[in-house]
């Protein structure tokens, strides 16, 4: 079950993403960010997952969120890697700490190039049943 739904938008690809907490708000919006850009295609390939520590601090949670998704995006880039697994360590309204895994993009099929995640219309609210952002992604 996804836990994200795509928002119509003119130009670019926007996505409402849910989760109970703000750690899962995080790790849920980078899961749908990759899911948008690849899905896998070899499964049975034995590809060694990479994993790489990120740290990053901010003004607020709104820049904290934002540069938390160019972050992978640029590290994907760099590495050539689709990541596929976040783990938040430690996050607060001005930090996070966090292990995301990756695999080789030959394994997967590109479907959506994303170039960088937007503050347009960017939303992040705590609601009654957790944590809900609204995001758009350049493309």
């Amino acid at each position: 079950m996804k836990n994200y739904e795509l928002i119509e938008h003119t130009a670019d690809v926007g996505i409402r993403v849910k989760a109970e907490d703000l750690k899962g708000l995080f790790e849920n919006s980078a899961a749908a960010m990759f899911d948008i850009i690849a899905c896998r295609v070899n499964a049975q390939s034995s590809c060694q997952s990479k994993e790489i520590i990120i740290k990053l601090e901010s003004e607020d949670l709104e820049e904290l969120f934002v540069t938390w998704l160019n972050e992978l995006l640029s590290l994907s880039s760099a590495k050539e890697l689709i990541f596929y697994d976040f783990k938040i360590n430690k996050i607060d309204r001005n930090m996070l700490q966090a292990i995301v895994a990756g695999e080789e993009m030959k394994n997967y099929k590109v479907n959506a190039e994303i170039k960088a995640a937007t503050y347009h219309q960017l939303k992040l609210e705590e609601t009654s049943s957790g944590w809900q952002a609204e995001v758009i992604f350049d493309v």
